[in-house]
């Protein structure tokens, strides 16, 4: 079916605000901006709790169901829903017989609305029962706001109180608000709206212990425009979602430049590596190109520090840290010998605050808060036409979930260092080859077409590592463990971590040539285990 033809409009420019609606379960800064609007000489039409709020501050306002002549009801669900309302936003102030039927019916024009939305995202988080989250279902405030913005032609709508200034200040300024405005808000708030409904619907399926139907909804909160994107030529922003989530996202900036997107990027992949250890363990993570290129544990942040670094140096130049710890002045001072961009963490001391204050163009991040490997979520990316969504990778393996399947029984040291490397690689772009040694890494091959290559790349930074050192007859991964987050297809890959001196391999199995593998590691006396779950990632 086709829509209704609609007549030529006559739209004006600017819209003199007669009467405004407000209704807002987040009162701040309700009072102040209800002031300027009555100063205006604007009619206040309101509801429930913000209209007993607005009349406690000595504001004359009028009660929705004076407006409707009908009361609030059924605990609130319904006092909006009403043609007063929706015909007093709805109705075209250009065409005769809008005006005739709102005359007729006794329809008011609404010519600005204010509302917020019933806190349902922060229900959820606060982890409200099943019956709270849904009675913080905004039903009345999405429809008026969705049909104030129908009506943009003649009606300014606002979804928070940033909104409301900038029609207070044109109406101040050229006594109304601009058609320019008018439709920014509106798009603005069908955004909102689609972001609430997104929330809503995530949170649904997720009751449900369901996957999402077939439409998927997404939604966030503009956070932050960007200078561009991964290029000077891209254009970005970047959108905080629904859930929360301790991270580069949440976290306070203590010092430095604004954030770039690939800034952004590298640093939610080395804070998501690092919260997978145990936070009473330190552990610090280096990341390049949102690969790491060094990750350790220690005895203290500075030992996990030096560790992480040890492993590549060079590329380490120009990186972004993760800490799992509060950081400390000593580990600062290291940090800032070479150059670093980000460096983010749950807190930093006093002492390590007045370090990095020294370098200006260092970016601080301090989170309050680690993110929880564990937590559910989902992970999106943009493909021709479409989206392509899956869970976030939550797999974690245990010492009980590995299957020796070689002669040779692995050490407890070894499967300390094999279950390290396996939870590193899972943060390495496959295909990923580790070489662990004592809760460090020792040499990294990442993103490569082939595992075998992955493999000798490893093995070639544990040398390189080695020659920069000085002095080392040999590369780290001699007695090294190694780790691979896909099965080997063939020996020849395993044969390469034989080859750079690892003792230990750690990989999911699974291959039609598993047995010729395993043959394989065998003969060359290494220990090997299966964990039955890969860790790809693209």
């Amino acid at each position: 079916m086709s829509p209704p033809k609609a007549a030529p409009k006559n739209v004006p420019d600017r819209v003199a605000v007669k009467r405004a609606l407000i209704s807002v379960s987040d009162k701040t800064g309700l009072v102040e901006r209800a002031k300027k609007l009555a100063a205006l000489g604007i009619d206040l039409v309101s509801t429930g709790g913000t209209s007993k709020t607005l009349k406690e501050a000595g504001l004359e306002v009028r009660d929705v169901a004076d407006l409707t002549g009908f009361p609030e009801m059924m605990d609130g669900r319904v006092k909006t829903l009403h043609p007063k309302v929706h015909g007093g936003l709805l109705y075209r102030r250009d065409l005769a017989t809008h005006t005739k039927d709102a005359t007729d019916h006794g329809i008011e024009p609404i010519d600005l609305v204010w509302i917020n939305l019933y806190p349902f995202e922060a229900t959820v988080e606060a982890g409200a029962g099943f019956d709270d989250c849904v009675e913080n279902i905004d039903i009345g405030g999405p429809a008026m706001l969705r049909a104030a913005s129908k009506n943009a032609d003649f009606v300014a709508v606002c979804t928070d109180g940033a909104d409301v200034d900038a029609a207070i200040a044109e109406m101040e300024q050229a006594g109304g608000v601009s058609l320019n405005l008018r439709r920014r808000l509106a798009a603005k708030t069908y955004a909102r709206t689609a972001a609430y409904d997104a929330a809503i619907s995530e949170w649904y399926w997720k009751q449900l212990e369901e996957e999402a139907g077939d439409w998927r909804a997404f939604g966030g909160k503009l956070q932050q425009t960007l200078r561009y994107g991964e290029n000077p030529h891209q254009k970005a922003v970047v959108y905080a979602g629904p859930v929360k989530r301790a991270g580069v996202l949440s976290a306070r900036q203590m010092q430095g430049k604004e954030l770039s997107y690939n800034n952004i990027n590298d640093t939610d992949a080395a804070f998501e590596l690092v919260s997978e250890f145990d936070p009473m363990v330190p552990a610090v993570a280096i990341i390049k190109h949102a690969n790491p290129c060094g990750v350790a544990i220690g005895k203290t942040v500075g030992d996990a520090y030096r560790r992480a670094f040890a492993c590549d140096s060079v590329s380490a130049f120009g990186g972004i840290i993760a800490v799992n710890q509060a950081l400390d002045g000593p580990t600062a001072e290291a940090i800032t010998e070479i150059l670093t961009e980000v460096v983010i963490a749950p807190d930093a001391n006093e002492d390590a605050l007045k370090v990095f204050a020294k370098k200006k163009n260092l970016r601080l991040l301090l989170t309050g808060g680690l993110p929880d490997p564990k937590q559910t979520g989902v992970m999106v990316r943009t493909v021709a036409g479409g989206l392509l969504v899956q869970d976030r990778d939550i797999g974690r393996i245990t010492a009980a979930d590995l299957k020796v399947v070689t002669k040779r029984q692995p050490s407890e040291q070894e499967i300390r260092d094999l279950l390290f490397a396996f939870t590193v690689c899972k943060h390495v772009k496959s295909n990923a080859i580790i070489y662990a040694k004592n809760g460090a890494t020792v040499g990294i091959g990442a993103g490569q077409m082939s595992r075998v290559d992955s493999a000798r790349i490893a093995r070639r930074k544990a040398e390189d590592a080695a020659a920069a050192a000085g002095g080392k007859a040999e590369p780290e991964t001699i007695g090294s463990v190694c780790a691979s987050d896909a099965f080997f297809p063939f020996a020849d890959g395993l044969l390469q971590a034989a080859q750079a001196g690892a003792t230990a391999v750690i990989q999911p199995g699974g291959s039609v040539r598993d047995d010729e593998v395993i043959k394989a590691a065998d003969e060359a006396d290494l220990a090997m285990v299966f964990t039955g779950m890969r860790h790809f990632r693209h």
